[in-house]
């Protein structure tokens, strides 16, 4: 049997789907509770572009815990596992999208691992960025250049980076 995730699906599917099955497949793109059930509330979409365009209005409208929530279910850069319960779709898609870090050397590796937890320390959630397609060392490069930011400057980068990942994963939901 072929399971779900590797149907190329698309919005007429996500449309139809009933409202609980929905939610759960909008989690999978972005794990705070409020976007997805705000996002499955907004259905039937038009178009992906309307999609899109919800998806981030929605996302404009939450509040720090709801954001918050949402990074807690992205493993750390270099990592496998997230903080909350994720399904088996969304962690193999952290996968892919940290791919770049694979072959990355051990000092590279280790200075991302302590830099994460500078970071986590600094700003109590960990460093949230777009991977897909981005070198070990560009992502190191980038953690390096936001620990330094106040929080009240690295929270919306943070949101930022979160919404280019579920914009992404919505492509991958949808089968795009």
């Amino acid at each position: 049997m072929i399971q779900d995730h590797l149907l190329e699906h698309g919005l007429s599917w996500l449309n139809n789907l009933p409202r609980e099955r929905a939610f759960e497949e909008l989690l999978k793109c972005c794990g705070s509770k409020n976007w997805a059930h705000m996002l499955e509330e907004k259905r039937p979409f038009g178009s992906i572009g309307e999609l899109y365009s919800s998806a981030d209005d929605v996302w404009s409208r939450l509040d720090q815990n709801d954001w918050l929530e949402a990074f807690r279910a992205h493993p750390k850069i270099g990592e496998k596992k997230a903080e909350s319960q994720v399904s088996a779709t969304s962690q193999q898609w952290s996968g892919q999208e940290q791919s770049g870090i694979n072959g990355a050397a051990q000092s590279t590796l280790e200075r991302l691992a302590d830099l994460n937890s500078q970071y986590e320390a600094k700003f109590g959630y960990i460093f949230i960025v777009c991977a897909t397609g981005k070198s070990p060392q560009e992502m190191l490069a980038i953690l390096a250049a936001r620990i330094d930011n106040e929080p009240s400057t690295e929270l919306p980068i943070a949101a930022g980076e979160q919404a280019k990942i579920t914009r992404l994963r919505i492509a991958k939901l949808l089968g795009q």
